[in-house]
C-alpha cells in the first residue's frame, strides 16, 4: 500500500470513528435534552394525542378536552366557565404553551409524569393515563368575587385563615383560555396581548401595587409588638397635621374633622389617620417596620401557592421622612392582594399565618393520590394579644368607621380600607383597597379577604375603599360563611 492510500485510509477511519462517537453522544447523553427541547414538535404531538387530565373545583372539572379536525394534534384543551376560573387555571395552548396550574402540572395532566406509570410503562415508554389536580377553590366564593368585580379592573383573594386554603382568586378583566387553546388562534392571542387592560396578567398574584392605608395594619402590629404603645386604646403622640421629619411637607388627613390628634390606634384605624401611622413608622424606624412586614410575608422572593406570586416590597435605605410615608402604605411599599389577604388571615388566626395554597392534592386517573399538598404548618407572626387587639380595632372600622359596607348580619367582621395614590403626584385615579375577615361563631367558619379596584370608571372623588372595594369583599365573605 502506498503512502497516499494509507493516509487516506487512516483519515476515513478517523472520520468513521468521529461519527460513531457523535452518534453515541447524541443517543447516550443528549437524548433527554433533545426530547425535552421546546422546539421538538414530537412533544406537542404526544401532549395532545390524548384527552388531558382535569383541574377540579369542588369535585367538578373546570377543564376538558375535545377532538380536533385535521392536523397532527388530535385534542385541544377546553374550559368550563373559562373567564371565571382563568386566574386559577391559566391556559394550555397548542401554540403558546401553558401557564399557572396548567403549566406547573403539565406532566401530570398530559400523562408524562413518571409517577403515573406502571413498571411496564417505564420499560416500554408508553404514555400513562393522565392525572388530575384538585384545587381548594370554593365555587361560591369564586363566583361572588367575579360577579362583584364585574367590569372593574382589579382583583380579589379569599383565604381560610386556619388552613391557608385559597377559597377564591379572581383577576379582572379576565379572558377565556379556550379562545387561545388551539393552533389557529393568532388573532385572539394578539388581541389579548394588545389589550391595554392586560387581561393575561393575574392581578391577584402578579401585580403588586401601593397598598395605601391597608398597610396601617402592619404598622399598628409593629407598634404593639415593639412596645411603642401598650394597647390599641392608648393615646399616641401624634400631632395633627404632621410635618414629615426633616422637611416642610405637611401630611394631612383625608377627613380634616376626624379626631386624629394624639388618637389611639383604634381611633386612628377607624378614621384612617395618616398623621398617626406616619409618626408611628418614623418613631419605630424602618428596620422594625420591615421586620414586621417581612414576618407577614413581604420581601419573600419565592412565595408559591403553587403559582409563584410576585414579591411584595417593603423598601430599605430610606430617610426618616420616607419611612414615615411607608407608614401609610405609600413611598415604595407595594403589595399584591394575596399579600394583604395574608396579613388579615394571620390576624384572624390569632397571630399565626397558615401557608396559602390553592391545590389540595394531585391524583392519577383512578383517583389515587400522587401528591398531598395538605395544610402547611402555621408560622407565628404576632403575639395572640396583638392579633386580638387589632381584630377588635378592625371590628370598630366596620361597625363605626370607614368600612361600614362590609357588615354582615350575625357575623363578626373586621376590616381596613385603603385609597392608594397612583402616578406621579397622584395624577392617576387612586386604587381602592379593602382587606377584611369574617367569622361565624355558630358554624365556626371564617375567611380573610383582600380586594383591589384599580379602575372602576368612577369619578376620582368617588374612589374609596369603602365605596368600591368593601362591597366586593362583603359578598365574598358572605359566600364563604355560607359554604
Amino acid at each position: 500500500m502506498n503512502k497516499t492510500i494509507r493516509r487516506a485510509s487512516v483519515f476515513c477511519l478517523l472520520m468513521v470513528l468521529a461519527l460513531l462517537v457523535r452518534a453515541t453522544w447524541v443517543q447516550g447523553y443528549q437524548a433527554k435534552a433533545l426530547a425535552d427541547d421546546e422546539h421538538n414538535r414530537r412533544n406537542t404531538i404526544a401532549q395532545y394525542a390524548h384527552p388531558l387530565g382535569d383541574i377540579i373545583v369542588a369535585g367538578s372539572p373546570v377543564t376538558g378536552s375535545k377532538g380536533t379536525s385535521g392536523g397532527d394534534l388530535r385534542y385541544k384543551r377546553t374550559y368550563t366557565q373559562g373567564e371565571l376560573y382563568a386566574a386559577v387555571t391559566g391556559y394550555s395552548s397548542q401554540a403558546y404553551g401553558a401557564t399557572q396550574l396548567e403549566g406547573i402540572y403539565s406532566d401530570v395532566l398530559d400523562g408524562t409524569d413518571d409517577r403515573l406509570k406502571n413498571p411496564a410503562d417505564l420499560i416500554t415508554g408508553e404514555q400513562a393515563a393522565p392525572g388530575n389536580v384538585l384545587t381548594t377553590i370554593d365555587p361560591g366564593v369564586q363566583k361572588a368575587a367575579y360577579e362583584a368585580l364585574g367590569d372593574d379592573k382589579g382583583a380579589a383573594v379569599a383565604i381560610d385563615p386556619k388552613t391557608g386554603r385559597i377559597l377564591g382568586m379572581v383577576s379582572t378583566p379576565s379572558y377565556d383560555p379556550s379562545a387561545i387553546s388551539g393552533t389557529n388562534d393568532g388573532d385572539a392571542w394578539k388581541k389579548l396581548l394588545d389589550d391595554r387592560e392586560k387581561p393575561l396578567v393575574n392581578r391577584a398574584l402578579r401585580q403588586p401595587l401601593a397598598p395605601g392605608s391597608t398597610f396601617k395594619l402592619v404598622v399598628a402590629a409593629a407598634a404593639l409588638e415593639n412596645g411603642l404603645y401598650g394597647s390599641v386604646d392608648e393615646a399616641t403622640d401624634s400631632p395633627d397635621p404632621y410635618t414629615l421629619p426633616g422637611t416642610r411637607t405637611v401630611l394631612r388627613n383625608e377627613n380634616a374633622s376626624a379626631p386624629c390628634e394624639n388618637a389611639t390606634l383604634r381611633t386612628a384605624l377607624r378614621y384612617s389617620c395618616n398623621n398617626v401611622f406616619a409618626k408611628v413608622a418614623a418613631d419605630l424606624g424602618q428596620d422594625k417596620v420591615k421586620k414586621m412586614a417581612d414576618a407577614f410575608g413581604f420581601d419573600t422572593k419565592k412565595l408559591d401557592v403553587p403559582v409563584r406570586a410576585a414579591e411584595s416590597i417593603y423598601p430599605t435605605g430610606m430617610d426618616k421622612a420616607q419611612t414615615a410615608l411607608t407608614g401609610i402604605g405609600q413611598f415604595e411599599v407595594t403589595a399584591t392582594p394575596l399579600q394583604m389577604a395574608m396579613v388579615t388571615a394571620a390576624l384572624a388566626n390569632g397571630g399565626e399565618l397558615a401557608a396559602p395554597h390553592m391545590v389540595s392534592s394531585v391524583t392519577d386517573g383512578d383517583g389515587s393520590t400522587l401528591e398531598e399538598t395538605g395544610d402547611g404548618e402555621n408560622k407565628r407572626v404576632v403575639e395572640e394579644r396583638t392579633a386580638e387587639q387589632l381584630r377588635s380595632a378592625m371590628v370598630t372600622v366596620v361597625e363605626e368607621g370607614t368600612g361600614t359596607n362590609a357588615r354582615i348580619a350575625e357575623a363578626e367582621v373586621g376590616g381596613k380600607t385603603g385609597t392608594a395614590q397612583n402616578g406621579v403626584d397622584n395624577s392617576n385615579t387612586p386604587y381602592a383597597w379593602f382587606t377584611s375577615y369574617a367569622k361565624d361563631d355558630s358554624s365556626g367558619k371564617e375567611v380573610a379577604v383582600a380586594v383591589i379596584v384599580e379602575d372602576s370608571g368612577s369619578a376620582r372623588s368617588e374612589v374609596s375603599g369603602n365605596g368600591l372595594a368593601a362591597p366586593i369583599a362583603q359578598k365574598m365573605m358572605k359566600a364563604a360563611l355560607e359554604r
